[in-house]
């Protein structure tokens, strides 16, 4: 370790504020809080958002945008995903066997994206119009 190596520790030592302490002090009389006013008096506390009584802000702007709570549960999977899969059906219960889904997924959406080696038959799946289009092999 070397002098020039060492950091410097601006507030390490750094005083405490010293309120009321005379004018020299320059937190005198009013002890950095100006004259008269609501933040001036003790106990105060104004809440987040006041505007002295005036409509505040996010009372005045419309309320805008909506998250559905069924978009946390949607997944999308891939048609390439599926090949893994031996039995001849597939449904909610067989993509988490295979761990291909979580357990917090309820609604599934097929995607026609890749190809597969068999005939497989959905169930209780939603699948987009490509899958539907390729093959009456694949059925809801």
């Amino acid at each position: 370790m070397y002098l020039n190596n060492l950091n410097s520790f601006n507030n390490f030592n750094k005083k405490k504020k010293r309120l009321g302490r005379g004018i020299g002090s320059g937190l005198g009389k009013t002890c950095g809080r100006g004259h008269k006013g609501q933040k001036s008096r003790s106990g105060n506390s104004v809440k987040r958002g006041f505007e002295g009584g005036q409509m505040p802000l996010y009372r005045r702007l419309p309320k805008f945008g909506f998250i559905s709570k069924k978009k946390k549960k949607k997944k999308e999977i891939r048609l390439y995903e599926l090949n893994k899969i031996k039995e001849n059906f597939i449904n909610l219960n067989i993509l988490k066997k295979y761990k291909i889904i979580n357990n917090k997924f309820k609604f599934i959406k097929v995607i026609h994206s890749g190809s597969i080696n068999k005939s497989i038959k959905f169930l209780n799946l939603f699948l987009t119009k490509g899958i539907k289009l390729i093959s009456k092999n694949y059925e809801e």
